[in-house]
């Protein structure tokens, strides 16, 4: 009742009303009052789209004021100290690592702004999935970086608020919060149904309830509080949620709301509470899973539906696992105590709507919220996961998931908090098992059917599509705190359900090889794979292994290892792998071998632990050690084709495993792991396993010919080389052997900048950095910058004009390349084969240059490694043992005798690895040296292991097999009586002989590596049985190595050998310097002491240096080399080779030629593309070369001869086969834009500035043209001034021509060409077919003798008054043309197709200026204009003016001769009427003509003309080709109108007074004898003249202050009267310059105008040096001057009154204009950005997406914005073709890119904006700050006055109007 009369009055009076009530100290009633109303006004069945309610609580809660000004009020008690701002994807934000403690700290624009980050290491960023600033918190980022309103603590001084002001607030928002939880509770459906829309529902209609509270949250903190009171008041929630008893609809919405929870797999605790009585014992059997499967009992029934295809397997993991999680209760139920909890709760529900998310976060700064909220959010953890792996958005999902926990837990104190009390690691870990379990498939891996192990399936969306990071990324950041990470690592059940988590990556995506076909579908799965290690298993581990950094951490270094031993025993027995590997499978991913391997490694290398503790059994080592050598066999497999028929994918895996990104989590723990196994098992095991694996045993024997059963010919090579080069990289790798983490660093920088200079960002992410950011070296830490600037020297970019855009790049020092280039670590760092070959090469040219080496190809340099760590010393065993020094006895001997297969790189690495013996010596016991024990002689090649000893043992005799066809059968049968030495042999096939030579054992054991490898392995597993005795037993085992099938025809041969490895290392000498005794007797004394000339060169270097070594090592060997050199070595006599051993070598050889034969060829083309680019770009036009090589004296008949540079013919231009210049049309504004002043505007970046254009050249001229036209005759308007500074067609050629047939089939043949070309050959567009140059015309080439040339140029004698009557004439024939007019010739239809093209070129509205629209007059003006618009654009590229003369680099492009005779020979369809001809008027004093009739309009007065377009007129029109004398008389009559124009525009600058003075001082001139010359006779004539009527001068005498303010001297009279006709001569002298082939003399500025005059003949050309020049001297009047003048002048005072003043400003002309300019940018591109990026557009008043600016006039586009579409043509498109008729130059401010519109392509053009490095930033990804660079935007500016954009920028795409 009472609510219903509160309804009836005004909201305001009511609120006042009730808050008055509410504020007695018995409020009772006015509590009654409220609760009543507020039950009427929010009752939940009303639909939420009903807005009355929201204005009711607005009302309420603001009391009598206006809600407005109660927020006001409100937030000057904001108590806050935080800044707290959230923002959402897409936001650009900051972060700065020097004042960061979290990696995850951000700041917004305006905190960061405010606060003082001068010279820290800071970056923009768009954030991806929203965030908040961190400004004022001290947990995450240090005080120093806050801003100074959160440094000042403003919030603490705030006073304390007022009781009654919140007192409504706290009243009504709990009713409002529950109506809003009851709208959600009742809109919630079940998704199972095509609900998925009907959440989006009802969230739309939530929206301004939701925004509504978000706002309140931006009240600041005294509203905060309050909103937090009644979030967390658990009595409040209880009392209203619940629903009344009578209410039916609240009760309804409670059970909807009970039953989304069921469904969640989440039991309400009352429930437990009934089942509990039944289940005593469920709670804790069902642990971790209760949370996840409703309850573990009912688990299978709910995973049947989860997996139908019957893997049993993943029910048996999930019971299994569900044991070990501490305490069921937190996690199988969730109970909401508060509003805030059902508010997450159906936040989670709906999948995180943003508007929800914002307002959870927007809570965040009020302290209480931020536990209760973090708490709350922890305890639906479980749920979350759940929520988003059912989700079909999970993308957006994730990011608004991570959006909030990063908020929570990048907080140490927070998340120590969590941990403690809610068992948060606990949660994650479990949360994160679950979610693995449900993607789980057995593992194929090694025994297939009986395999227990189970591993993820990379192909589940779960991996494919990242759904874990989210809940990943929260792990790591907990992790990242040491409190969290301890507690982790003491608590060891949770690592070990760790550890299983990690098992389920061991051995992922199997890839087994395809042997028969090609793979029919290329899974690309491994992107997830290892997408998925280096998330969940790398960067946790780096996590942990920040916290594992001093001795104090031992113990948990040594737990974490025992378990991963642990788990690998158990995986080992799952996959049911003893001894030997499955063949032809690998699998990339080995987490647990690599937590074990960066582990010990840690534990060593900081924490001092020995070795020796942490490692297994010998047994458990080769375990270990087999799968990671497997990846490294597998690696050479796939470089060396034989995983060709599994696809690309294959290439790409071994590529990702050593890139930047994942090597130090990868490839470098593997090998690391492999050099622990090495050093600890016994190396002859070791290395026979390396080369087994590598599949080369068969290859290394000394017969010339074997069998190979496991890899093709083509195979072995690389293989070979492979097994070599790991052994190289496994003995000399220091990664995490001793090197420190300094010296990793540079080693790390030195193989990048080796392979190619890089820029700094490159270099940044080619290092590998601990993934963790908390690590030591985080990139650009000072140890970066200094490391860099210690190695390499930084080059700057070069500008050329036309070249690729270049940027900062740093190159090695000389230093490096001659000290610590290192070939090893650039292999095992190339991603692509081809940067190991770029290294080489970029080596050799240093070495090249430094003067080092400079004949032949120098071999990588040897590098002295750093010292092993005491730990690993037993890895120098492997170079000392008898197997490797076995195998490199047998290749060297291979490789002298040149045996297939052998290449330089076998040889290179042969030698590397006897230097790395020599250089690391074992300390052995003395009793090694006895000679050898009967026991032993199984491997009695030689006596001992030492290196260094056994490199002069000499090997006489070796036993091996051979198929009987081998050369070394035919040759002897009978093995020699006395074999001195072991015979060997490394087939596999020998264990069959040994029973034949048992009782001959000194002489012929046979050493077979397999059979060797076997029996050690079986030696070390029977060590402890009592059968030890038997060491030999199973040799028989080797037996199953025999492979199938092998044929049988194999003999045994003894070889007599005679060498050692010193006699064939000095053979070899002599095979590679291609000398008998290179090497002479005493050759080693001559060495000097210093080894270092032996650092660079080839391998003749090499093997001296090894030599030199060896000698001076060990007195023996020293004497066994000179004894070697000292005997004279008959010739070697090579072995008969087989045919096919020849043969493989004659293919390296013949590849070799081939190389070089291509690179001779390469060179001859480019020698000769250079020569032909220099002569190309000096062709002017043909036609003026031509013209200018003939002199008067030899008149030859001879005509013009073209090259067509399609069918190389030569010979003239004719009208049956015309030949063309190749060009290219576009229509340009640049002249349009140019300005008065030379300044360049600048672009505005505040509001304030603005940029006007009604100030440029374009807009002059049309208003000017404008005005004419409603005044005068629209025909004569359009003869008086030149179009075309706006979409003017420019025409440019490259100067190459072609038969006009040819060109035809050229573009037919383009037309039928499907390749993708960067141009429309529909268009006409096309490419130079000699120099590629973008064209789409072919201008004719008028067909010409070169005789009439000369009688052009005849000097003449006439006087000028009858040259003038000649032009007359000549004008009054009909224009005479060499082409024959009467018939359609080939050349004439030519011509005008021409000219339909030039028409097309530019737009309608650019060429329609008169009246009536395609009328010959409109025709005529765009023709001539044309010629007007190129003569004046080669005056801007020449500078704008003509005082460098010469030919400019523009005038090689210009092609105006052919353009004028194009022109002219269309104009001629025009005939000038003699009535209205120019001509007359310019030369004769008419008769006054009063016959006008009195409808039609005046003709435009002289004065008013523009001069240089009659000039073009008149030469357009006269027949062709013109006589240079006429030429001239045409310049100096239209001179005469110029100076008279000149006058008229001075006088009008004058002051009253002036114009006084100079009219009396000129009248006395005017009878002197050259007062037609005399500036002030005319002068003063002029304005004596136009005087006679009052309104020409009277215009301007309201403002004569400004007129006045300078006083004319005779001098600035002078100047101003040439500046004023500069523009004419010039142009004049231009035409001339082209027609008829005058050179261009240069002369200083001040001269220019003399320099002209005398060029065009207007003056003597020996002017008096003395004297100044005046300009009237150059004036040639053939009638009367001062009656001509008196007539000129009558036409304009002739005019009505109405028109004088506008007759003004049209004597007033301006002929000047500067140079085009684009905008003047600011220096630093924040400055833009800030500005531009949030601004709205003006079309859409929206904030566009891709907001861009152009560069030429300012105005800014929606890129790509559909808002701004206007007829299918997107904003940016339609501008570039407002502004530049079709040429668009934008600058993309979210990209701080520029991109070029030209026509219907784009370009990326590159970036004026550069860092501190001197790169671009595209996207500004790294959001570094960047800087204006100048020479670059030079560049762009220079290419859009010169039109060179088709030309420079290669890269074109069409745009399709969508820009």
């Amino acid at each position: 009742m009472m609510a219903a009369l509160l309804l009836r009055r005004d909201k305001k009076s009511t609120a006042a009303h009730l808050k008055s009530d509410l504020n007695r100290t018995d409020n009772s009633s006015g509590v009654r009052q409220l609760q009543e109303l507020l039950d009427s006004v929010l009752n939940p069945e009303k639909p939420p789209a009903d807005t009355e309610a929201l204005d009711w609580c607005k009302c309420l809660i603001a009391g009598e004021e206006g809600f407005e000004e109660f927020c006001k009020t409100v937030r000057s008690y904001d108590n806050a100290t935080l800044c707290g701002l959230v923002w959402t994807a897409n936001f650009v934000a900051y972060r700065c690592r020097t004042c960061g403690i979290s990696p995850c700290m951000s700041l917004c624009a305006e905190c960061f702004n405010n606060g003082d980050h001068t010279g820290h290491d800071f970056n923009m960023f768009r954030s991806q999935a929203g965030g908040a600033c961190d400004c004022g918190d001290s947990n995450v980022m240090r005080e120093t970086g806050f801003c100074r309103r959160h440094r000042l603590r403003t919030g603490e001084n705030v006073p304390s608020v007022p009781r009654d002001l919140l007192l409504m607030s706290e009243m009504v928002l709990p009713r409002f919060i529950i109506c809003i939880i009851q709208y959600l509770r009742d809109g919630y459906t079940e998704p199972d149904t095509s609900a998925e829309r009907d959440l989006q529902k009802v969230l739309q209609q939530l929206e301004p309830q939701i925004t509504f509270l978000e706002e309140l949250t931006k009240m600041g903190g005294a509203m905060r509080t309050v909103l937090t009171k009644i979030l967390t008041n658990q009595q409040t929630f209880k009392d209203l949620s619940m629903g009344q008893e009578e209410n039916v609809f609240a009760k309804k919405n409670y059970e909807n709301y009970l039953s989304a929870l069921k469904n969640s797999g989440l039991v309400s605790v009352e429930e437990k509470a009934q089942n509990g009585a039944a289940e005593p014992t469920r709670g804790s059997e069902t642990g971790a899973l209760g949370l996840l499967g409703a309850a573990a009992s009912s688990s299978s029934e709910s995973s049947k539906e989860e997996d139908q295809d019957g893997q049993s397997i993943g029910q048996r993991k999930r019971v299994k696992l569900s044991s070990s999680t501490k305490d069921p209760s937190i996690m199988d139920s969730l109970k909401h105590k508060c509003f805030l909890e059902e508010l997450l709760f159906w936040t989670i529900k709906y999948e995180f709507p943003q508007k929800m998310v914002t307002f959870l976060l927007n809570m965040l700064p009020d302290q209480d919220y931020k536990i209760t909220f973090t708490k709350t959010f922890v305890q639906h953890y479980a749920f979350i996961m759940k929520t988003l792996m059912k989700s079909q958005e999970s993308d957006t999902m994730s990011n608004r998931i991570v959006h909030i926990s990063v908020q929570l837990f990048s907080n140490e104190d927070l998340a120590r908090h969590v941990t403690e009390e809610c068992q948060l690691l606990d949660i994650m870990v479990t949360v994160l098992l679950y979610m693995m379990e449900s993607c789980l498939i057995k593992s194929e891996l090694q025994d297939e059917e009986n395999s227990r192990h189970v591993v993820v399936n990379c192909s589940e969306a779960l991996l494919k599509n990242n759904t874990y990071w989210p809940l990943v990324s929260d792990f790591i950041n907990i992790l990242s705190h040491q409190s969290v990470a301890k507690k982790f690592l003491e608590d060891h059940s949770l690592l070990m359900l760790w550890m299983s988590f990690v098992s389920f990556f061991q051995g992922m995506n199997l890839n087994k090889r395809e042997l028969s076909e090609h793979v029919e579908f290329e899974s690309q799965t491994y992107y997830a794979a290892f997408a998925a290690e280096l998330e969940a298993c790398a960067q946790p581990m780096w996590g942990l292994l920040t916290h594992c950094k001093v001795k104090e951490t031992q113990e948990y270094t040594k737990t974490v290892v025992r378990y991963c031993l642990e788990t690998l025993q158990i995986w080992f027995d799952a996959i049911g792998f003893v001894d030997e590997l499955a063949p032809n499978q690998v699998t990339f991913h080995l987490p647990l071998h690599r937590y074990y391997a960066m582990f010990l490694s840690k534990a060593v290398k900081c924490q001092g632990l020995d070795l020796e503790s942490l490692l297994p059994d010998q047994e458990m080592l080769m375990r270990i050690m087999v799968h990671p050598l497997q990846i490294q066999a597998s690696l050479s497999e796939i470089h060396s084709n034989m995983w060709v028929r599994n696809g690309l994918q294959i290439k790409g895996q071994a590529m990702t495993y050593v890139q930047s990104h994942f090597c130090n989590s990868m490839i470098d723990p593997d090998i690391f792991l492999l050099q622990v196994c090495a050093s600890r098992l016994d190396p002859d095991y070791f290395i026979s396993s390396v080369f087994e694996r590598f599949k080369v045993v068969d290859l290394l024997t000394m017969a010339s010919v074997h069998q190979n059963t496991a890899l093709d010919g083509e195979q072995e090579r690389p293989m070979l080389e492979g097994a070599l080069t790991f052994l190289v990289i496994l003995s000399s790798l220091r990664i995490h052997l001793g090197m420190a983490d300094d010296e990793i660093l540079r080693a790390e920088m030195v193989s990048q900048l080796c392979m190619n200079d890089r820029t700094h960002s490159s270099l940044l992410d080619l290092i590998p950095e601990n993934p963790n950011p908390k690590s030591g070296i985080v990139p650009g830490s000072c140890s970066f910058e200094e490391m860099l600037s210690a190695v390499a020297d930084f080059k700057a970019p070069v500008f050329e004009l036309g070249g690729s855009m270049q940027q900062g790049m740093y190159t090695p020092k000389a230093e490096v390349w001659e000290k610590e280039f290192d070939p090893i670590m650039v292999i095992l760092r190339t991603v692509y084969r081809r940067d190991v070959q770029s290294a080489m090469d970029r080596y050799s040219a240093f070495l090249k240059q430094s003067g080092m080496h400079t004949t032949g190809n120098p071999w990588p340099p040897y590098k002295e490694r750093t010292p092993l760590h005491p730990c690993y010393k037993g890895l120098d065993r492997l170079l000392h043992c008898k197997t490797l020094h076995i195998v490199i006895f047998t290749l060297l001997y291979k490789i002298w005798l040149d045996h297939s297969n052998m290449s330089e790189h076998v040889l290179c690495m042969v030698l590397y690895l006897i230097e790395l013996g020599l250089d690391n010596q074992v300390e052995e016991d003395k009793g090694d040296e006895e000679p050898c024990i009967e026991e032993h002689c199984h491997d009695s090649w030689f006596p001992g292991t030492n290196l260094l000893s056994n490199l002069h043992h000499v090997i006489n005799y070796v036993r091996v097999r051979v198929p009987e066809t081998a050369p070394e059968v035919k040759r002897e049968r009978e093995p020699p009586a006395s074999t001195s030495a072991e015979a060997s042999n490394f087939g596999q096939n020998s264990r069959r002989l040994t029973g034949n030579w048992r009782e001959n054992v000194r002489e012929a054991q046979v050493f077979s590596l397999v059979a060797e490898r076997r029996r050690k392995f079986q030696e070390i597993i029977n060590r402890s049985s009592t059968e030890a005795s038997q060491a030999v037993r199973p040799k028989s085992s080797s037996t199953r190595w025999v492979p199938p099938g092998t044929p049988p025809q194999l003999v045994t041969e003894i070889l007599e050998i005679h060498e050692s490895m010193l006699s064939l290392l000095i053979k070899l000498h002599q095979k590679l310097s291609a000398k008998q005794n290179s090497l002479s007797a005493t050759w080693l004394e001559d060495m000097d002491a210093n080894l270092n000339r032996h650092a660079h060169g080839d391998g003749i270097t090499a093997i001296e240096r090894i030599l030199t070594k060896a000698a001076t090592r060990s007195h023996q060997s020293k004497r066994s080399i000179q004894e070697i050199c000292g005997k004279v070595f008959p010739p070697v006599a090579p072995k008969k080779n087989s045919p096919t051993a020849k043969k493989t070598m004659d293919k390296e050889e013949r590849r070799q030629r081939a190389r070089e034969r291509q690179q001779k060829l390469l060179a001859e083309f480019a020698s000769r593309q250079k020569s032909f680019m220099e002569t190309a770009m000096d062709v002017e036009s043909p036609d003026t070369e031509a013209a200018m090589d003939l002199g008067a004296s030899e008149v030859k008949e001879s005509e013009v001869l073209y090259d067509c540079v399609i069918c190389g013919q030569s010979g003239p231009s004719t009208e049956d086969r015309p030949t063309g210049l190749v060009v290219l049309l576009q229509a340009s504004s640049v002249l349009g834009h140019r300005c008065k002043s030379d300044e360049a505007k600048k672009l505005p970046t505040t509001d304030e500035e603005r940029i006007y254009p009604a100030d440029t050249c374009g807009a002059a001229h049309d208003v000017r043209l404008a005005l004419m036209q409603s005044f005068f005759k629209d025909s004569s308007c359009l003869q008086s001034v030149s179009i075309g500074w706006d979409g003017g067609v420019y025409v440019q050629t490259c100067g190459h021509t072609l038969h006009i047939d040819c060109h035809k089939s050229y573009m037919e043949s383009l037309r039928n060409d499907q390749v993708m070309q960067g141009f429309s050959v529909d268009k006409g567009e096309f490419t130079c077919p000699l120099c590629r140059q973008f064209a789409n015309s072919v201008l004719p080439c008028r067909p010409g003798r070169s005789t009439e040339v000369v009688s052009w140029h005849m000097p003449s004698n006439k006087k000028t008054s009858v040259l003038v009557k000649e032009v007359e004439d000549l004008q009054e024939q009909l224009g005479f043309f060499p082409v024959s007019t009467t018939t359609e010739s080939n050349l004439s239809k030519e011509m005008e197709l021409v000219i339909k093209d030039i028409k097309n070129t530019t737009q309608r509205k650019y060429m329609d200026y008169g009246k009536n629209p395609g009328s010959p007059d409109n025709d005529f003006l765009f023709m001539y204009s044309v010629a007007r618009t190129n003569l004046e654009l080669e005056l801007v590229h020449r500078g704008g003016n003509l005082c460098s003369g010469g030919a400019s680099g523009a005038a090689k492009r210009s092609c105006l001769n052919q353009l004028f005779h194009v022109l002219a020979m269309h104009m001629r369809l025009y005939s000038i009427d003699s009535a209205y001809n120019p001509w007359t008027r310019l030369t004769q004093v008419a008769p006054s003509r009063d016959n006008c009739l009195d409808d039609e309009r005046p003709e435009v007065p002289m004065l008013f003309r523009d001069c240089p377009s009659l000039l073009i007129i008149f030469v357009l029109t006269m027949p062709q080709p013109l006589r240079k004398e006429h030429f001239i008389c045409l310049v100096r009559m239209l001179y005469n109108l110029q100076y008279t124009q000149a006058l008229a525009a001075l006088s009008a600058k004058f002051s009253p007074e002036e114009r006084q003075a100079w009219s009396t001082s000129g009248t006395l001139k005017k009878n002197a004898f050259n007062a037609e010359k005399s500036y002030e006779a005319l002068l003063s004539h002029v304005i004596t003249e136009l005087s006679k009527v009052k309104t020409v001068y009277d215009v301007n005498t309201d403002e004569p202050s400004m007129l006045s303010s300078s006083v004319w001297s005779p001098q600035s009279i002078e100047y101003s009267l040439q500046q004023f006709c500069l523009p004419y001569l010039r142009l004049s002298c231009l035409l001339q310059h082209h027609l008829y082939g005058d050179n261009l003399s240069g002369c200083p500025e001040e001269e220019e105008f003399s320099g002209l005059a005398g060029c065009l003949g207007l003056l003597d050309p020996a002017p008096q040096p003395s004297n100044p020049m005046y300009s009237a001297s150059c004036l040639d009047w053939t009638v009367s001057a001062f009656e001509l003048m008196s007539q000129w002048c009558s036409e304009v005072t002739g005019l009505a009154d109405t028109q004088a003043e506008k007759s003004m400003t049209l004597l007033v002309q301006d002929l000047q204009w500067a140079s085009p300019h684009l905008l003047h940018l600011p220096d630093n591109y924040n400055t833009i950005f800030q500005y531009y990026h949030k601004k709205a557009c003006t079309a859409c008043k929206k904030v566009p997406k891709d907001p861009a600016l152009c560069l030429v006039c300012g105005t800014f586009v929606c890129l790509k914005g559909l808002c701004c579409k206007q007829h299918g043509i997107c904003e940016c498109v339609w501008h570039s073709q407002h502004c530049g008729a079709a040429t668009g130059i934008f600058l993309l401010i979210n990209a701080s890119v520029i991109i070029i519109i030209r026509g219907h392509r784009f370009c990326l053009w590159g970036s004026v904006y550069l860092d501190a490095h001197g790169e671009e930033d595209r996207d500004l990804r790294r959001g570094k700050p960047l800087f204006l660079c100048v020479e670059r935007y030079r560049v762009l500016e220079q290419q859009w006055v010169s039109h060179t954009f088709d030309h420079i920028n290669k890269r074109w795409g069409p745009h399709y109007n969508g820009l």
